[in-house]
């Protein structure tokens, strides 16, 4: 079982490190595309910040919450844009004061959560920790985005392990947003960390599998626009079923992603 505490100190310190890579920028900069089409680091900011409102939502009001999913429905391809739309146009230094507000209540809501309670989610409900889980892997995606959009190279850090949980535990998930259904087995995850540990899940003798770079599984599974596609990346299947999975990997709850395009065309 994860350590709660030391998941949501996790949490807390992706966000201080995108926060030091955003502070300084300019109104322009604010305004740069990034590869999320139609998104500027404005709304990729605003996103964080509409998910991390709606997270303290989650876990503080079920029934508010409940409500703003059945909004949410109305209008399933259109309710992340929108939130991300409402929020961009405020100005910079008003947007980082309400990101670093929402996040900072949430952090405290999870820590004052007692244990073992579910919270609902746009997906299955999660633990506290699943959902401290959540939002670093959405904090480092959006992050992703916006360095890419700075033409800055980050340093991985230990906490992409938490990435590569959460992308493996939606394995079923994944198959469920598309009408498919899942396989029944589970799978063997092996990623090499750039420390050089390896980050292991499932059963040791499973015979599908899936290997790679850490770093790489992370951009898969939270499927990074033109750097997600597997033919970019160092990811590799054994198994008609963990084959196919690697084609429609996602970390996040809601409808599925569009899918990417590799760098040299194709599927």
């Amino acid at each position: 079982m994860p350590d709660v505490a030391a998941v949501i100190d996790d949490m807390r310190e992706e966000s201080q490190e995108l926060d030091v890579l955003v502070r300084g920028l300019s109104a322009g900069q604010w305004a740069a595309a990034t590869p999320a089409p139609g998104w500027s680091i404005a709304h990729q900011i605003a996103h964080l910040t509409w998910t991390d409102e709606v997270a303290l939502l989650a876990a503080t009001d079920a029934g508010a919450f409940a409500a703003e999913v059945a909004e949410a429905m109305e209008a399933p391809e259109s309710f992340v844009d929108r939130g991300a739309e409402e929020l961009a146009v405020l100005a910079p230094d008003a947007l980082l004061a309400r990101w670093r507000d929402g996040r900072g209540r949430l952090e405290a809501a999870l820590r004052d959560t007692p244990a073992g309670t579910r919270i609902p989610w746009y997906g299955p409900p999660m633990s506290v920790a699943s959902m401290a889980t959540a939002r670093i892997m959405e904090t480092w995606a959006h992050g992703q985005d916006i360095a890419d959009a700075l033409g800055v190279t980050r340093t991985p850090t230990a906490r992409l392990r938490h990435v590569a949980r959460i992308g493996v535990r939606a394995r079923d998930y994944a198959y469920l947003v598309r009408g498919i259904k899942a396989p029944e087995e589970e799978f063997r995850v092996e990623l090499l960390a750039p420390d050089g540990e390896l980050i292991a899940f499932g059963a040791e003798d499973a015979p599908q599998r899936v290997t790679g770079p850490l770093v790489d599984f992370c951009l898969l599974v939270t499927q990074r626009a033109h750097r997600a596609h597997r033919d970019d990346l160092a990811v590799r299947a054994v198994g008609p079923d963990a084959d196919q999975w690697l084609d429609i990997a996602q970390a996040f709850a809601g409808p599925a992603g569009p899918g990417r395009v590799p760098r040299g065309g194709g599927k």
